[in-house]
């Protein structure tokens, strides 16, 4: 069983490998699947900025590339950055195409310096889940 601290480690792990020559900002992500895996992603940057991706997008599409469609929480590590740097807009709404209302999302600088916060939170009215609520077909 992995905790959010073990979740988080691997989190920062995972942005030992950030390709980021850029903007010198590296990210890690971990996502804790229903099964009890955990996959990472790191941010991988490119020249056009517009081409980089974002660790939490790395860690999903790859989770989805195994298979891997039930995820229950998300660490992101930023140790770079001042204080916790949440993800950015087009990465709450990929991972609420995923992840459930209710799931854990942590993020951070540091073990010590870390936000808690569901997925609900995080990306709040999110018409996809209201709609299922609904009982409306999608």
């Amino acid at each position: 069983m992995t905790d959010e601290s073990s979740l988080f480690g691997a989190a920062l792990k995972a942005a030992e490998n950030s390709y980021s020559p850029y903007s010198k900002f590296r990210v890690g992500a971990a996502i804790l699947c229903a099964d009890g895996s955990v996959v990472t992603g790191t941010n991988v940057e490119n020249r056009s900025f517009g081409l980089t991706i974002c660790a939490e997008r790395s860690a999903l599409v790859k989770a989805i590339s195994q298979g891997k469609r039930d995820f229950s929480a998300i660490a992101i590590a930023t140790p770079d950055a001042a204080y916790p740097v949440s993800p950015c807009g087009a990465c709450r709404q990929v991972l609420s195409e995923f992840f459930p209302p209710e799931a854990s999302v942590r993020f951070g600088n540091s073990e010590t310096s870390c936000v808690k916060t569901t997925m609900a939170s995080l990306f709040p009215f999110d018409a996809l889940h209201e709609l299922a609520r609904e009982g409306k077909e999608l």
